[in-house]
């Protein structure tokens, strides 16, 4: 059974880890899928790697004008079916130090990116369509270095709540999904070594009740779930998927 078949999907941050994961599973289940991405070349080799049925468009989310452009595009395949709002910026920085500058640009790509992700979405969204928010598990979690990251990945929480209200005549579900740690790019970028990668993962994973990362294609097929109609009665919800770390 296709549970996407003919739909459209956009994935922000969809050129790696998570995202190219997510693109993947959709088009596996019958969806057309626009990747936007930062950079043009993991675009291609995204692209290239799913081979059929993808279309990547360079942009920044926490551009006004390039989403414009990203949804130009798209309206000329079709209204839109489901949006997964998963790019993300991460920078580790203890509250003492933090500057401006991260603070500015955590809030500009992971609060104010996605939420003008959405916005600027709702005239091509088909009714009935799926939003999906890419949060944390460390949203519900304090821990040291993930002040500004955390709080974008909170309010993305808040807005779940609020748009399943302000959308609801459309019959537009909004749920959140929060992954733990994975197994991706972006794990592994976080640390200035893959010796400190190494060590950082044997500590986190002993926290974990399942005793490991996740992986990208897990938090797929959440995704998935939450985009098909498998999920129609499903909205608002915040959907942990972290190997019960934020359960126990």
């Amino acid at each position: 059974m296709s549970l996407l078949k003919n739909k459209v999907a956009i994935v922000t941050g969809g050129s790696s880890g998570i995202g190219l994961a997510t693109a993947k599973r959709f088009v596996e289940e019958g969806a057309y899928v626009f990747i936007a991405g930062r950079r043009q070349a993991e675009l291609d080799n995204a692209v290239a790697e799913i081979g059929k049925n993808a279309t990547g468009i360079k942009t920044d989310i926490s551009n006004l004008d390039d989403l414009d452009r990203l949804y130009e595009t798209v309206a000329k395949k079709g209204k839109i079916d489901v949006i997964f709002a998963n790019a993300a910026f991460v920078e580790k920085t203890m509250t003492a130090t933090a500057t401006p500058e991260h603070f500015d640009k955590t809030f500009n790509t992971n609060a104010r990116g996605t939420y003008f992700t959405v916005q600027k979405a709702l005239p091509y969204l088909n009714d009935g369509a799926s939003i999906i928010l890419v949060a944390s598990a460390g949203k519900n979690m304090g821990l040291p270095g993930r002040s500004t990251y955390s709080a974008t990945k909170a309010a993305l929480r808040s807005l779940a709540r609020t748009w399943t209200n302000e959308f609801k005549d459309r019959q537009i579900r909004t749920n959140v999904l929060s992954p733990g740690t994975v197994d991706t790019p972006m794990f592994e970028g976080q640390f200035p070594s893959k010796e400190g990668a190494a060590e950082a993962r044997k500590q986190i994973t002993a926290t974990i009740p399942l005793g490991r990362q996740g992986r990208p294609e897990e938090i797929a097929a959440a995704a998935l779930f939450l985009a098909s109609d498998l999920s129609s009665y499903v909205a608002g919800i915040d959907l942990p998927v972290d190997g019960g770390l934020t359960a126990v």
